[in-house]
């Protein structure tokens, strides 16, 4: 039986240290995305449609107020690209929730091509 699957990223954008912890189940994933330091932020999750099923991925905050745009949006890109239920953390201490996403989905990217083995081309 296989374990779960561990990853650890980060990118320097703007002065600061942008993280990623990503770990993935066989049903499910989780992905902290932090600033600074890992932290979790507002948690969101998602799940995704069966596949005989048409329609949008459905969301829900878990628990936090602030980035819930981006937590939900992230969770809902996951959980659509990997099939699976997908949680995520956005935790920002001083850059903005727009400023951040695209450093944020930079990252995501980066965990999921090293997750399936593929060489990062977003070096």
């Amino acid at each position: 039986m296989e374990r779960a699957k561990v990853i650890k990223d980060e990118l320097m954008e703007r002065d600061t240290r942008f993280l990623a912890v990503y770990v993935e189940a066989k049903n499910s994933c989780l992905i902290m995305l932090s600033e600074k330091e890992d932290r979790l932020g507002t948690l969101a999750i998602a799940v995704p449609k069966p596949q005989d099923m048409l329609g949008p991925v459905t969301s829900s905050v878990l628990v936090g107020s602030k980035n819930v745009v981006s937590a939900r949006m992230f969770a809902e890109f996951v959980a659509s690209k990997k099939g699976k239920i997908a949680m995520v953390s956005v935790y920002l201490d001083k850059l903005g929730e727009v400023q951040a996403q695209t450093i944020l989905m930079h990252l995501i990217e980066k965990v999921l091509q090293a997750e399936s083995g593929k060489e990062s081309s977003m070096a």
